[in-house]
């Protein structure tokens, strides 16, 4: 079996670590935590972020990069979005043409709003990209609960490898071709999920996460559409399925911060408590931004975004929300 490398050591990355060591793959993972990488091999738990989960002797962790990714096929990009740029400039040193790059994370690059599979590319030109993506929490994988992933590329050759490599009899990928939907499904449902959280923090019921979740879905269609994705794909896993098991779980960062925000935490206050990055308020100012170029009307966004950039009150975005113009909503 192939060697395969991962590039970050957080949670869905361990957790898919751990997946693979069982099945049999010889698995590294680096870090820049040196505290990280000794959890993982002498401990055998990653107790920062997936703690309680045993790691497999198939799973070595690294705090030497170029040591990581040499004899490695597979290298799985597995650090937030606001870092992959400068890690796989890090990387590119290493990393040889035959190696197939798997990108993991969810979200644009802030400022030049490019996709993520589009930053990697750029910085690694030689190498074939494939996007990984689903509605897939990180302690569910890690516990062997039934998952879905779909795996996507440029080139779908690859897609087809990856799809071969990730599954078992617990986790089962499918393929799409549309590339960019999927990455605009798993970014834009995070700013939808830190919406659902604020209104689950205010206190409000049901009624209004559904709603929530059926407008977001919405914008996300409209924005993806705009873009370039393909409408089918947000009814499907990456779409209304990653944006409800976001919006629901407390697994779900975005929820948790949310449910912060909405008590009266402001968002560095909440992002802190979770612990981890939350990729809804970097995608909310991203989005925000693009659609203001683009013209496409996404009310959640610009409710998200006067909450947490401009110091509105939760309540009063939302009463201003429920009272906009009447409109159809097909149309709309």
């Amino acid at each position: 079996m192939p060697n395969i490398t991962f590039l970050g050591g957080g949670s869905f990355g361990t957790a898919l670590s751990v997946m693979l060591g069982k099945k049999g793959y010889n698995v590294r993972v680096w870090d820049r935590s040196e505290a990280i990488i000794n959890d993982i091999n002498v401990v055998r738990e990653n107790i920062k972020y997936l703690p309680n989960i045993v790691i497999p002797s198939k799973v070595e962790a690294f705090v030497n990069i170029e040591e990581a990714i040499e004899g490695s096929e597979f290298v799985v990009i597995a650090v937030p979005s606001h870092a992959i740029r400068s890690v796989c400039a890090l990387a590119s040193k290493y990393i040889k043409s035959n190696m197939v790059i798997i990108n993991i994370a969810k979200g644009i690059e802030e400022k030049s709003f490019k996709r993520l599979s589009v930053v990697i590319s750029e910085e690694l030109p030689s190498n074939p990209v494939v996007v990984l993506s689903g509605p897939s929490h990180a302690e569910e994988v890690a516990k062997d609960i039934p998952t879905t992933l779909v795996a996507s590329s440029v080139n779908m050759e690859y897609a087809k490898k990856v799809q071969d490599v990730f599954m078992t009899n617990k986790i089962r990928v499918y393929t799409n071709r549309d590339t960019i939907g999927i990455e605009i499904g798993g970014a834009v449902k995070n700013i939808i999920a830190l919406a659902a959280g604020i209104s689950d923090g205010i206190g409000y019921g049901d009624n209004t996460k559904a709603a929530l979740m059926t407008r977001g879905i919405s914008e996300i269609k409209r924005i993806g559409t705009k873009l370039g994705g393909k409408v089918e794909t947000f009814s499907g896993l990456t779409g209304i399925g990653d944006l409800i098991v976001t919006c629901t779980s407390m697994h779900s960062r975005n929820r948790r911060a949310g449910i912060l925000i909405g008590k009266g935490a402001t968002a560095d206050e909440a992002c802190k408590e979770v612990g981890m990055v939350v990729e809804g308020v970097k995608a909310c100012s991203a989005f925000y931004e693009l659609k203001e170029q683009l013209g496409v009307s996404m009310p959640i966004t610009d409710a998200l975004y006067d909450v947490i950039f401009n110091g509105k009150e939760a309540k009063y975005v939302v009463y201003e929300l429920m009272t906009r113009d009447k409109r159809d909503e097909i149309d709309t």
